[in-house]
């Protein structure tokens, strides 16, 4: 199977491309790298291209270097994944799959930055399944649990009506509904993935819109402030990302016909910011934690209802929350 993973450098990616290497696929990966990190690739054979235009000459040395291509190995394409190019080569039917993860993903950088965001995350995004449309099997798209907004129902159902409170939030649903019409109108498969709150390794800490988890790590290693937003009451469905990278196989290797259904992918419990950082103190007894205000957008509680991804995909969220973060903190170096 070939499969082209947008934003395969960044934190999702990069897991869903090791898995899916270390499965036999054969892995390309588009990122402009305003997020991304070559180093996420470590421990796999990985080849880079500077920009898409380079894909010409790439197919041109392919068909004449046949020895050479019986080597494993990732294709990186350092540009952006709605380039003309790599468009066109979507067109070709050159992969069986896309897996879109690129995004701009943080709340509070789109209610800061709406025209940019909505861009990137609607109007880009409807290209590529323009590409994709007749020419790949299925596109397994990232979408994200902000849909809800402050859902009263927990767990969460997917039948929940959306109210999205942020641009970006507001920018997911809107996919959502395209993707359901793309569906009805063209030769297309969509697959909707509601993520919850996913954390792990290879997430880094060190922006101000980064994760709770990725930004206390951050502090910890450098002997840094954690910051805590608002009185910490709130509570997340924390998602490890090997069960993200596992609904998102599941997703492409399924007979199903979704024509844009949508799932959630979590773990189907919730654990508060204060719950962390008590662990946290517990563990690392000199750490300091200073008081900030409420982020703007952010809702106060998500739990997922995951028995539809479980039923009709096998999905099974294996890592919980404690692993998890014993798991994330060994990444960061600082589990000791």
């Amino acid at each position: 199977m070939r499969a082209l993973i947008t934003g395969g450098c960044g934190f999702i990616g990069s897991n869903l491309a090791s898995a899916l290497f270390k499965k036999g696929w054969k892995v390309t990966i588009v990122d402009d790298m305003s997020n991304g990190h070559l180093e996420l690739l470590e421990g796999l054979e990985f080849r880079t291209l500077p920009n898409a235009w380079f894909l010409d000459a790439l197919r041109d040395f392919e068909k004449t270097n046949s020895e050479f291509m019986k080597r494993d190995f990732i294709t990186v394409i350092q540009d952006d994944f709605s380039n003309s190019r790599v468009l066109q080569s979507v067109a070709d039917g050159d992969y069986d799959v896309v897996f879109h993860q690129a995004a701009v993903p943080r709340v509070s950088y789109s209610v800061e930055n709406p025209a940019e965001t909505t861009y990137t995350n609607i109007s880009k995004t409807i290209s590529l399944f323009e590409a994709a449309s007749g020419s790949t099997k299925r596109v397994v798209w990232a979408s994200s649990s902000s849909v809800y907004g402050g859902a009263e129902t927990m767990p969460t159902p997917e039948t929940q009506d959306k109210s999205p409170k942020s641009p970006y939030a507001w920018q997911k649903s809107a996919v959502e509904d395209a993707a359901k019409i793309f569906c009805s109108l063209y030769d297309i498969d969509i697959v909707c993935l509601r993520y919850f709150n996913v954390f792990g390794p290879g997430q880094y800490g060190d922006s101000p819109y980064s994760t709770a988890i990725s930004a206390w790590c951050n502090a910890i290693k450098t002997s840094s402030p954690l910051r805590s937003d608002g009185d910490g009451t709130q509570s997340r469905d924390l998602c490890y990302v090997d069960n993200v990278v596992q609904a998102n196989i599941l997703a492409a290797e399924s007979d199903i016909k979704f024509d844009g259904r949508e799932y959630n992918i979590a773990c189907g419990d919730r654990t508060s910011n204060n719950e962390i950082l008590n662990f946290l103190r517990e563990r690392f007894p000199d750490i300091e934690v200073v008081s900030a205000p409420w982020r703007s957008g952010d809702v106060m509680h998500t739990q997922a209802d995951i028995q539809k991804v479980k039923s009709e995909l096998g999905y099974d969220p294996s890592v919980r929350i404690w692993e998890g973060l014993e798991r994330t903190l060994q990444w960061w170096g600082i589990s000791e």
